[in-house]
Parts: C-alpha cells; structure tokens; sequence
C-alpha cells in the first residue's frame, strides 16, 4: 500500500522516486519542488485539525444525535 501511495505522489510530481540499479532494486523518494510547497500548506491544516478536534467531534456527535 505504501510502495502505491508513494507512486501516485511520483506521478503527482509531489515526490521524486530513483531506483537503484541493485540486486535487490533500491528505491529512494525526496520531495519535489512542488511537493516542498505543498508541505506548509498541509502542515498549517494538520495543525489547524489538532486545534479543533475537539470542536468537530463535538460538531459528529450532535450530528449523530438528531439522525433518527
């Protein structure tokens, strides 16, 4: 699941992926320019749910509540 994960970011052109020509292949991933700026970004928002966990599990269970 991960080797697929980190194929779709390679293709998103969010992470570079080198294979080593090794027996066994060696891979390696770095992060792409483009992957780079999207790091801020998705940090400020993984905090930003880290500040209002509390708030949106409040926000599911009331949901829950009024669902019959």
């Amino acid at each position: 699941m991960l080797s697929q994960n980190l194929k779709a970011l390679a293709r998103a052109g969010l992470v570079a992926r080198h294979v080593a020509p090794t027996n066994p292949p060696q891979v390696t991933y770095s992060l792409t320019e483009l992957g780079v700026s999207l790091a801020g970004p998705l940090t400020d928002l993984i905090r930003w749910f880290g500040q209002h966990g509390d708030e949106l599990l409040a926000a599911q269970k009331h949901y829950d509540s009024q669902q019959t």
